[in-house]
């Protein structure tokens, strides 16, 4: 790591490890800001954009029907950040399969994960339990269960230095290399109190704040990116910012992936914080301004569904668990309406007749179905200009 690359102004200090290399340790939250106009203006949209969200909320009438398509949604473009390549599909067939864990191809198998861990994360925010080092933890141990790879001590603090460059590139020529192992826990304690202290901060400022340290402390020998962005919806939920776990940003980091690794690098480097706290917060209004547009889309087909299965009995509980899951088969039916085999095809040849369903195998065993309008909204490319297109930050 190049001491000359961490100016004065840096957030952090670069110290000599054990074994004579350099590492980065960053300062304790909060720094002082400058509060531009433009970063005031990022955040007014933010803060505008989240309050319909948060409306949205309010008013659905089963808030899962959005729910859990976001958390899945998350946890594959979250996955795809660190290089899984399993798709959204590839997920809810397993889910809709109700296939064992075990069995999974490992792309899918880290991505199930990344659910788990999140689900778990929220059940625990839910009931009131504070965002610590300890619930960091657990999450780690669910999000790299079975994972690839025995060195990445699931559920632990690194005990041994990290660091992030190129591809296979050794500690000596990394970009990066947060803090060492006898100044971690430090770290983590002092980044642990902030997210408890009062603040007169603005909360996505705090947010914004908070998901920079973490992945500037790196606490994990694996799993860090993955964990600090599931992070943001655990917080956002914890400190009622929304009532539901509605906002995610990965979509819109994937997106503007290199620009998101740089701006945390130039915090790091050269203290920049405006740069990215604005490029935060236009994620936060992209995304939250999306996540509107699909759930009003999904609330009407859900409607209209409802309605035409209004006394229609199992067809109706059928059709809400589309909602959860657009993947469907037979025994995924039979099992969670609890009905016989001949009845379970029975529903879904109506709502295949009826246009709900489409069957996507082709086989006359082993179907499986797919309702298709609700795929629609879940994949349908976004305007451009709600998806955000980056603009120039500097």
């Amino acid at each position: 790591m190049d001491r000359l690359a961490f100016r004065e102004n840096s957030a952090g200090r670069v110290v000599e490890a054990i074994g004579g290399h350099r590492a980065f340790v960053p300062h304790a939250l909060p720094p002082q800001l400058r509060w531009t106009p433009r970063m005031v203006q990022a955040l007014s949209e933010a803060d505008r954009a989240v309050g319909f969200l948060g409306g949205l909320g309010q008013i659905l009438p089963n808030p899962y029907l959005l729910v859990n398509t976001l958390q899945r949604q998350e946890a594959v473009l979250s996955s795809r950040i660190e290089g899984t390549q399993a798709s959204l599909s590839d997920l809810y067939a397993y889910e809709g399969a109700r296939a064992k864990s075990n069995k999974l191809p490992d792309d899918v198998h880290e991505v199930h994960n990344y659910v788990q861990a999140l689900d778990y994360g929220l059940a625990q925010v839910r009931e009131d339990a504070p965002v610590t080092l300890r619930l960091l933890r657990e999450i780690h141990a669910i999000l790299m269960e079975g994972a690839r790879g025995t060195w990445r001590r699931p559920g632990e603090f690194r005990r041994t230095q990290n660091w992030i460059g190129p591809v296979d590139c050794e500690l000596k020529g990394a970009t990066f290399v947060p803090p060492p192992p006898e100044h971690l826990m430090a770290a983590l304690d002092a980044w642990e109190e902030f997210l408890h202290a009062p603040q007169d901060l603005p909360p996505l400022i705090r947010l914004g704040l908070a998901h920079y340290q973490f992945e500037a402390i790196h606490p994990f020998l694996d799993g860090n990116g993955r964990v600090g962005r599931l992070l943001i919806a655990l917080l956002l939920v914890a400190w009622q910012v929304l009532p539901q776990p509605l906002l995610y940003l990965s979509a819109y980091f994937e997106r503007h992936r290199q620009a998101y690794y740089d701006l945390l690098l130039e915090v790091s480097q050269r203290g920049a914080w405006e740069h990215w706290l604005i490029f935060f917060l236009r994620g936060v209004t992209v995304q939250s301004r999306a996540t509107v547009i699909r759930g009003q889309k999904l609330l009407a087909l859900h409607t209209q569904y409802l309605e035409r299965y209004r006394n229609a009995g199992n067809l109706q509980a059928l059709v809400d668990q589309l909602f959860e899951n657009p993947f469907v088969t037979g025994t995924a039916v039979t099992e969670s309406l609890q009905v016989s085999s001949a009845t379970a095809y029975q529903y879904l040849a109506t709502l295949e007749e009826d246009g709900v369903l489409q069957e996507t195998t082709g086989r006359k065993r082993g179907r499986r179905y797919l309702a298709h309008e609700i795929w629609d909204i879940i994949e349908h490319p976004l305007p451009e200009e709600v998806r955000g297109e980056l603009e120039p930050i500097f």
